[in-house]
């Protein structure tokens, strides 16, 4: 890597260089870094993204408030608060040792011949398709990403961030509108979605994934801290992941009151106005047709056996033994994201609390996207 700081001299050379992308510009400095391409080792990837992690846990209060105003203008769901909590999941993860941990379970070639991977981007909360940018990057294959219109700026920064800490990745990742000329391709949407995706991306390998919600369950001994926890998987993002909490399995005769009264402390999600207006639609749909169902003000419980709410509601569904239970579940697992249950007992089950903080190796569906594409 060499320095060449601006000048009318080099300009002409600034031209040729962007042709070749063998350049960065670093106006900061004011100066061009020149690179040759090659092929970076494992540990550069690591190094490099676990300084982007940093360099995220490190951004100013100021600097997070402009970034979030600018976020918001694409999506009026991915509010201040809920950015900060994706910027932390990204520093929790993006960490040196962890992804040493994550990596060193996999065959990853230190010279890969690179393929180019599409990934479909969802935009349901903030930076929800970081994480199969970073598997592709850190396989060492090249990235053709299709960003989501519902959260296309900040995943922008954090490439823009990246490839200015390690200019190598400039070659790496390509934005576009249109997935094409690519050897594999990983797409997240809905089920109607998903279907076309299937059709469209048959003839390359390929991991759909499609519409999934997470469950919790109860067995009557949560003390108020544990259901204050669960509050957290229901609400955070407004319920809108697929690793919030959508529906209930409580034992029979279950003490909704008692839930009920240890949820009081997320009331402020009723002041967003759209998570409010539906509220007030399903609200309204449960009263017009006498659905029966508890109401604490900004949460809806009701009585069902499918597993996807809508947002203000959570499903719930009664179990008379754990037999029941495991047999209930069963006719779910190909729907459910992820559980979680009183410090964890249930087995596969994540503590209260901890749904939306995944690991590096906490799959979506569970499928082993790195296994994926280190095997390509």
């Amino acid at each position: 890597m060499s320095n060449i700081y601006f000048s009318a001299e080099n300009l002409y050379l600034c031209l040729i260089l962007q042709k070749y992308k063998h350049y960065v510009c670093d106006q900061k400095q004011a100066r061009l870094l020149i690179y040759t391409p090659n092929t970076m080792k494992l540990s550069e990837r690591i190094e490099a993204l676990a300084t982007l992690g940093s360099r995220i846990g490190s951004l100013t209060q100021k600097e997070q408030e402009e970034l979030s105003q600018k976020a918001i203008g694409y999506n009026n769901w991915h509010t201040a608060e809920n950015i900060e909590l994706a910027f932390k999941g990204a520093t929790t993860y993006l960490q040196k040792e962890k992804l040493k941990q994550w990596t060193k379970h996999y065959h990853i070639k230190e010279e890969p011949s690179p393929k180019t991977i599409g990934i479909v981007m969802a935009g349901n909360i903030p930076l929800v398709g970081l994480h199969d940018l970073i598997t592709v990057l850190i396989s060492g294959h090249k990235a053709l990403v299709k960003l989501s219109s519902q959260d296309p700026f900040l995943i922008k920064v954090l490439i823009e961030e990246l490839i200015s800490i390690e200019p190598a990745f400039a070659e790496k990742i390509q934005l576009t509108e249109q997935l094409k000329e690519m050897d594999a391709v990983i797409a997240t949407g809905s089920d109607n979605t998903a279907r076309y995706f299937n059709y469209y991306f048959s003839k390359i390998p390929h991991i759909i994934r499609q519409n999934r919600s997470s469950c919790a369950i109860l067995n009557g001994n949560e003390n108020p801290s544990d259901l204050s926890a669960l509050g957290k998987d229901i609400f955070q993002y407004f319920g809108l992941g697929c690793r919030n909490i959508s529906k209930l399995y409580v034992p029979k005769d279950y003490n909704f009151p008692h839930l009920i009264k240890e949820l009081e402390g997320f009331q402020e999600v009723i002041h967003h106005h759209k998570y409010a207006n539906n509220y007030d639609y399903n609200k309204s749909i449960y009263l017009v047709n006498k659905v029966p169902h508890y109401d604490n003000g900004f949460l809806l419980l009701k009585e069902s056996e499918d597993l996807v709410s809508p947002i203000s509601v959570v499903y719930y569904e009664t179990y008379q033994d754990e037999n029941n239970l495991n047999s209930l579940l069963k006719k779910q697992e190909n729907k459910i994201q992820c559980m979680v249950s009183k410090d964890g007992w249930y087995e596969n089950s994540l503590p209260f609390g901890k749904s939306q903080q995944p690991e590096l190796w906490d799959y979506a569906d569970g499928v082993d996207t790195l296994k994926f594409v280190c095997e390509l």
